[in-house]
């Protein structure tokens, strides 16, 4: 914030004092060097970037003025610039009377002085949630030590080296939208102004355009990465800064992937997302030892099939369903769920996440986590038939609030008195108004980037316990693309036995960090 106080005009004799005007808002900026374990030397520059607005009043230019603080940390990777990296020695000349040839191509990698090196832009999603997840607990250089399911860390917790960490193969941009980490509307602004779909999708995308320029990297390799809503939120600020920009990105890398929310709303009517969960309840059933000594290839196998032929061609026939038809279905969906027949009975065939979490083990007195479902603790009550509780989220929350909460200010040197806002509700209610009537569905606008973008690649990371976001969900989407030729081979598809944040298993969270250093590495 600016360090000097606006001087104050002594008041009219008799007046009250004049209160002292906030000083405008102004980028806050922490710089810090350091070294990774592997000796990889860069930069940190942790801070709140303010955005402005252009302004009219009564049809005049008035100016720039600050609409919100969005605080961001970049890692830069240190070295000589481009300019200073010069060959030992000229190359020959060509003869007078050579054809020009084509130039190899590391050759047309740009103008002197341009920095190639890739840099990938993340965020995660909620809304409402902070960066936090994917910048401690994968892609950063410093992790949270939270343990995973059945050995969690205890408290007060501590933080690791990462010496896979996405900085040793990109530059890494994280940010926090508005309302989540320290980001916050400026004084005097409309707190929920940027909680909503468009909003938000056109204030992350001129963080990234703003961030791109000052930092010179137009002629960088860029990726966006996502998790959950911030992966519907990475396709759309993808195309809001091609069409409002003319700035491309390289690849999209998608985790926990969401780009139609009708593929989750269980709403009545809408029998699609009752199909799409199924392979994710027989997978979380199988964690749970409720499948025996079957593989879960096989479980995942037939739940797949059946999820999308009988199952759905069920749903569909509704109560034309017949009798010995519906008994049938009732059978195979209980023996996939090992749910009770009863209790399936009882929904119709139909039943959200939240109800499965709740049933699944309830005979042992227990609930399996939303986020997670490899995770599971006891219910609010232990009656309890639907409930937002969620076992995985509580625990892993205290861990990775405590490290972003001392990363920042003992290790990047950022100070605030505010909240980190790590999960939080104060930006709902979401607006969706662009959607009105219709599904919260992005898909169209990866299919035109998919042709505006010929070299686009996106990486997709499924968790198989994953309750939130369903690999079938995404499936489904994929399936229903209307691509132009050749663009499925565009997409690499990542499976892993784990749950919504699937870094949280050491395994998976190492192999999602080599497939993603293959992205961001490979040509366009």
């Amino acid at each position: 914030m600016a360090d000097e106080t606006p001087t104050t005009p002594s008041p009219t004799p008799g007046s009250a004092p004049a209160a002292n005007p906030p000083a405008e808002a102004a980028d806050d900026f922490v710089v810090r060097r350091h070294t990774s374990p592997t000796g990889l030397a860069y930069t940190t520059t942790t801070g709140r970037l303010v955005l402005r607005r252009e302004e009219t009043a009564d049809g005049k230019a008035d100016g720039f003025h600050p609409k919100a603080e969005i605080f961001l940390v970049a890692y830069t990777a240190d070295g000589p610039t481009p300019e200073a990296a010069a060959p030992d020695a000229a190359p020959d000349a060509a003869p007078a009377d050579a054809s020009p040839a084509e130039p190899p191509r590391e050759a047309r990698q740009g103008p002197p002085g341009a920095n190639r090196r890739p840099v990938v832009f993340a965020f995660n999603g909620g809304p409402g949630s902070a960066s936090v997840w994917l910048h401690m607990g994968l892609l950063g250089p410093r992790l949270v030590d939270s343990g995973d399911v059945g050995a969690m860390t205890p408290a007060p917790y501590g933080l690791l080296d990462n010496p896979e960490s996405i900085l040793e193969h990109a530059d890494l941009v994280m940010i926090d939208p508005v309302n989540t980490g320290f980001s916050r509307v400026v004084h005097g602004g409309k707190s929920d102004e940027f909680h909503a779909f468009v909003e938000d999708r056109d204030l992350v995308a001129e963080v990234i355009r703003l961030w791109v320029t000052r930092n010179h990297r137009w002629l960088s390799p860029k990726f966006l990465v996502g998790e959950s809503y911030g992966t519907l939120r990475a396709v759309a600020v993808a195309r809001r800064l091609y069409e409002a920009y003319g700035l491309a990105v390289n690849g999209l890398g998608l985790i926990s992937t969401v780009l139609n929310l009708s593929t989750l709303d269980f709403q009545p009517g809408n029998d699609t997302p009752y199909a799409l969960h199924l392979p994710t309840y027989a997978a979380i059933a199988h964690y749970h030892g409720r499948h025996g000594d079957r593989s879960l290839d096989d479980v995942l196998r037939e739940a797949e099939e059946y999820a999308a032929g009988d199952y759905v061609l069920a749903l569909h026939r509704g109560s034309r369903l017949p009798r010995n038809t519906h008994d049938a279905v009732v059978r195979r969906l209980a023996e996939l769920t090992t749910l009770p027949e009863a209790f399936i009975r009882r929904t119709n065939l139909r039943w959200e996440y939240m109800e499965f979490a709740t049933e699944l083990l309830r005979d042992e007195g227990r609930m399996v986590g939303r986020i997670d479902g490899r995770f599971s603790g006891q219910p609010p009550r232990l009656q309890e038939s639907h409930t937002w509780d969620d076992p995985s989220l509580r625990a892993i929350a205290g861990p990775y609030s405590a490290a972003i909460n001392h990363y920042v200010r003992a290790e990047l040197g950022y100070e605030s008195d505010l909240p980190y806002e790590v999960l939080t509700g104060r930006v709902h209610p979401w607006s969706y108004r662009t959607f009105e009537g219709a599904p919260v569905d992005v898909s169209k606008d990866l299919e035109r980037l998919l042709v505006d973008l010929p070299e686009l690649r996106v990486h997709v990371d499924y968790g198989y316990h994953d309750g939130a976001t369903p690999h079938a969900a995404a499936e489904y989407v994929w399936a229903h693309l209307d691509l132009p030729p050749g663009a499925s081979g565009r997409f690499t598809h990542h499976f892993h036995e784990a749950g919504h944040m699937m870094y949280l298993n050491p395994r998976c969270r190492a192999d999602q960090l080599r497939e993603l250093a293959a992205f961001v590495g490979a040509p366009g």
